[in-house]
């Protein structure tokens, strides 16, 4: 929860002077460098349907295991790549660039697109965890930097999994869910949007807008 609300002053902005904003966001980095790569204490969201799914969070999900949980971990991992495209020569910025080099290679983002594709985990994430994963594809996306792009193109599988997802779910949705937690829809609505406008979905944004109205208005 700390890491959400830090990031929310960062996407909103704070009225600050440069040294302020860089003491900030420094503070920022420093909070998802110190999570991103520590695997324990972790609070697994997992349906095991057999033996060969009981291993630990670094082999489940290795590109997303720290930060206490799957969607903490992607919100870290956005948040690193959000600061270094801001601010690139920044003191965090070559700790921010190893971390996410470590943990956004192909390999472990393949392995990430095959625990997400467990037929048991239809619901894994829904649809906060997602709509993390998908504003970190859209602030690589944005990005103009070579290893950025790279990291970009090793999400695309899982990216691909995420918006079906979430597309499959999306017309099943009867009401909107305000429980003000994870689950509650609004937020999440948001993030994605910022994401299909991003990488120009056309066809995931007019879902997302038909099934804003249907829900909200």
């Amino acid at each position: 929860m700390r890491l959400v609300l830090l990031t929310l002053l960062l996407l909103t902005g704070m009225s600050a002077s440069a040294d302020e904003t860089s003491e900030r966001d420094g503070r920022f980095a420093a909070l998802a460098l110190d999570c991103v790569q520590r695997e324990y204490p972790n609070l697994i969201h997992h349906v095991l349907s057999g033996d060969q799914d009981i291993a630990p969070p670094r082999e489940l999900t290795p590109s997303f295991y720290g930060c206490y949980d799957w969607h903490s971990a992607v919100h870290g991992h956005w948040l690193l790549a959000r600061l270094l495209r801001q601010h690139p020569e920044a003191d965090y910025a070559e700790s921010a660039r190893a971390a996410l080099e470590a943990n956004l290679t192909a390999d472990r983002l393949e392995a990430e697109s095959r625990y997400l594709s467990h037929p048991e985990r239809a619901g894994f994430e829904r649809p906060y965890g997602l709509a993390w994963l998908l504003q970190l594809v859209a602030e690589l996306h944005a990005w103009d930097d070579p290893q950025a792009q790279r990291w970009r193109e090793h999400l695309r599988p899982l990216e691909t999994i995420a918006v079906q997802r979430l597309s499959d779910w999306l017309p099943k949705l009867h009401y909107p869910i305000r429980s003000g937690e994870h689950y509650q829809t609004a937020f999440s609505f948001g993030l994605l949007w910022d994401y299909a406008r991003t990488v120009g979905d056309d066809r995931f944004q007019r879902l997302l807008a038909d099934t804003g109205r249907r829900l909200y208005v």
